[in-house]
Formats: C-alpha cells, sequence, structure tokens
C-alpha cells in the first residue's frame, strides 16, 4: 500500500536577502533532498517575495503558492520604521488568502519563520487539523504584545524550534512553552555542493592584496550587525598594524554612514564596503580571518561559512549562538559585545596566538552541524515525533 506523502508549507515572507531566506530555501530542500517519497513541499509566496527565487526553487522541486497580490517590488525595505510598515502590509493583504489556503489544501504541518503573529492569531481564531511549527531565531524582543501571541498560541502550536542550544535554555526560562515542546534545530546553512563551486570562482580584485593579509565580515548594513563598532576597533587596531585589509560584503540602510566613517577615519584604503554579494564562499577563500560584530545572532549563517572556508573566526559574546558555535571561546576568540577596545585587543591576540590552526580545525569540524543533511535529520525526527 502507498503512504500518502504529507504537506509541509512554509511561511517565510522576507524583506530583504538575509540569512532567514537561505535558512527556508535550505530547510525546504532538505526535506525533497533526503525523503522525497515521504514530503510534498510548499512555500507561500504572498507578495511575489520568493519571485527573484524562482530559478532555484524549480530545480530544488520545490512548489510555489502563489497569492494573488504582487506587491513586494513597491514596499519599502530598508529601515526599521519602513519594514515593520511593510511586514504590517503583508499581514493585512494576506490574512484571508492564508486561512483559506490552510482550510482548502489541509496541509499536515505549516512551519512559519517570519511575520509569525499572523500564523499565530490565526491558530487562535480558527480550528485547523494542520500543526503548526513556530521557528524562534536571533535575539526576539519580549515585548507585551509578543508575550501574549505566544502565550495564546502556545496551546495550540504542535512544537517550538530554535537554531541553538542557548536561545533554547532561554525559551525554557521564560516560561512560556511547555519545555516538551521546545527543540533545538540547527539551521541548514551548508550545502557541500555550493561551497565547491563556489571555491572554483576566482576573483581579479583580491590580487592588489597579495602582500596583505585579509579580513572579512559580512551581512547586512544595519545596526545589529554593529559595523559601525568594527570600524572604530579595526581603526584603532591598524595604528599598530598595518598590514590588514578589512572587507565588509553587505548592503542596507547604514551604507552611507559607514561610508563617511571610514572617509572621516582615512581609512578607504584599508575598509572596503563591497556591497551585496550573492555567495560569500568564492571571497572567503582569499581571507585569513573573519569577524563578528553583531549585537545579536541565532548563530550567524556567515560564521558558519567562514568556518567551513578554514578562516579563523572573532566573535562578540552576543546571544544567542556564536559563543554556542566558537565553544565558548575554545575554537575562536570571544570580546566583550560594544566595549571600546575589546575588538581592538581580539585583533591584537590574534596576531600573537601561537594555537590558531588547531582551533580553525576544531571549529571546521563543528560545521557539520550545519549542513542540510544534519538538519533534515533533526526537522525529520520533530515531524515524526
Amino acid at each position: 500500500m502507498k503512504l500518502l506523502k504529507k504537506k509541509i508549507f512554509y511561511w517565510s515572507p522576507c524583506l530583504n536577502p538575509v540569512g532567514t531566506i537561505k535558512s527556508t530555501l535550505n530547510s525546504a530542500t532538505s526535506l525533497i533532498k533526503y525523503n522525497r517519497n515521504k514530503y510534498d513541499v510548499y512555500l507561500i509566496n504572498a507578495c511575489g517575495e520568493w519571485d527573484s527565487y524562482s530559478e532555484y526553487i524549480n530545480s530544488n522541486h520545490i512548489k510555489l503558492i502563489n497569492f494573488k497580490l504582487k506587491y513586494f517590488k513597491y514596499l519599502p525595505k530598508r529601515g526599521y520604521v519602513q519594514s515593520r510598515f511593510s511586514y504590517f502590509i503583508i499581514f493585512i493583504l494576506s490574512f484571508f488568502p492564508l486561512v483559506k489556503l490552510i482550510k482548502k489544501y489541509k496541509p499536515d504541518y505549516v512551519i512559519n519563520h517570519l511575520i509569525t503573529s499572523l500564523p499565530l492569531i490565526l491558530l487562535f481564531l480558527f480550528k485547523f487539523n494542520s500543526k503548526f511549527i513556530l521557528r524562534i531565531s536571533g535575539f526576539p524582543r519580549l515585548n507585551i504584545l509578543r508575550r501574549y501571541f505566544w502565550k495564546l498560541a502556545q496551546n495550540r502550536l504542535y512544537c517550538i524550534t530554535s537554531p541553538s542550544e542557548e536561545l533554547k535554555k532561554n525559551l525554557i526560562n521564560l516560561n512560556i512553552f511547555a519545555k516538551d515542546k521546545l527543540f533545538y534545530l540547527p539551521d541548514a546553512i551548508i550545502n557541500i555542493e555550493s561551497f565547491i563551486k563556489q571555491k572554483k570562482i576566482k576573483l581579479t580584485e583580491f590580487e592588489n592584496y597579495k602582500d596583505k593579509k585579509i579580513i572579512f565580515a559580512a551581512g547586512r548594513l544595519t545596526k545589529q550587525k554593529n559595523f559601525s563598532y568594527l570600524i572604530d576597533e579595526f581603526s584603532d587596531f591598524c595604528e599598530n598594524n598595518d598590514d590588514y585589509i578589512l572587507n565588509i560584503l553587505g548592503d542596507g540602510e547604514e551604507m552611507k554612514s559607514l561610508s563617511k566613517k571610514i572617509i572621516e577615519k582615512k581609512m578607504t584604503k584599508k575598509i572596503i564596503l563591497r556591497g551585496q554579494v550573492q555567495d560569500v564562499y568564492k571571497y572567503f577563500k582569499y581571507g585569513s580571518l573573519f569577524i563578528l560584530s553583531s549585537k545579536w545572532e541565532e548563530v550567524g549563517f556567515v560564521i558558519v561559512e567562514a568556518a567551513l572556508s578554514n578562516l579563523f573566526v572573532i566573535s562578540s559574546d552576543c546571544p544567542n549562538g556564536p559563543s554556542e558555535f566558537l565553544n565558548y571561546g575554545n575554537n575562536g576568540i570571544l570580546f566583550k559585545n560594544d566595549k571600546k577596545s575589546e575588538l581592538k585587543n581580539a585583533l591584537i591576540n590574534f596576531t600573537n596566538l601561537d594555537k590558531k590552526k588547531i582551533m580553525k580545525l576544531n571549529l571546521k569540524k563543528n560545521t557539520k552541524k550545519y549542513t542540510i543533511f544534519n538538519h533534515f535529520k533533526f526537522l525529520d525526527r520533530i515531524l515524526a515525533t
């Protein structure tokens, strides 16, 4: 007797090319790639936010469900207030289409990554046979509204997943969700095929820096990533260390202010803003060091990708994942987040460190947790619970 496939819906309306996009796509891909006969995987395209990823979606056999209105290109995407306005618009215009979709197609599971307030409210207002999974990442700000929504929906949620053990412990301590509903689910960050392909690409712009040691940082140019602090600390470090070049990969609302700061500090030849890039691996192969200066991260996609690329990692001790990934300073250098001279001193420690190779090797071994296959094993067990 042929068993029916389980229908999995992903709800994850992203405004910007952040890690959540890769996390969602790789998670969906993992279910199809490693157990295609068991799952039918669908990605909800609320307003056209997934249109530009159609090639990847089609090649990995993810089924796209399109809502009628395509207004993604008109939504403001930069700035805290503007992005919150855009999420509100998506919330309002997706309310009834999402209700109708779930009632009509009756998915076995609905996995929710972003704008999770909408599915949580629907879960409270309507009776669905589908099992809802809430994904909590990063450093969730527990305001009154969020706490209310979580409390409201907790009994009707199938489970809650987090990308780090540290965040899972924090959620347990909040005492909002039942402990047996909380699961550690590492992000699906590493696709080995993509890594191998990207490493073969040559970038001519780095030929001019053969006599320099290249440092990378990467991410959206936002307050969360704390690149302003990184620029200050690196500038101080360079006063006595002239052979390092800092490359920052990414775009965002702080591009102009960061560019201005680099000019004011007369660091235009030492700090380069390279803008948004599609894949980091082809860049990272030219580096020796990666710096994560964030105020908070789940684990941080780029920190895992840097470790896989054999870069030494220096990271802030921010919540809720980088410290755990670096084995609390045993596999990299941690510095106190956002404090004067802490990152500069970490860079000085790096230059004098004798055991760089063994620390890099141990960190690289730790990246196995974040392959799409390992993610599949964790998620498959959760779906079978």
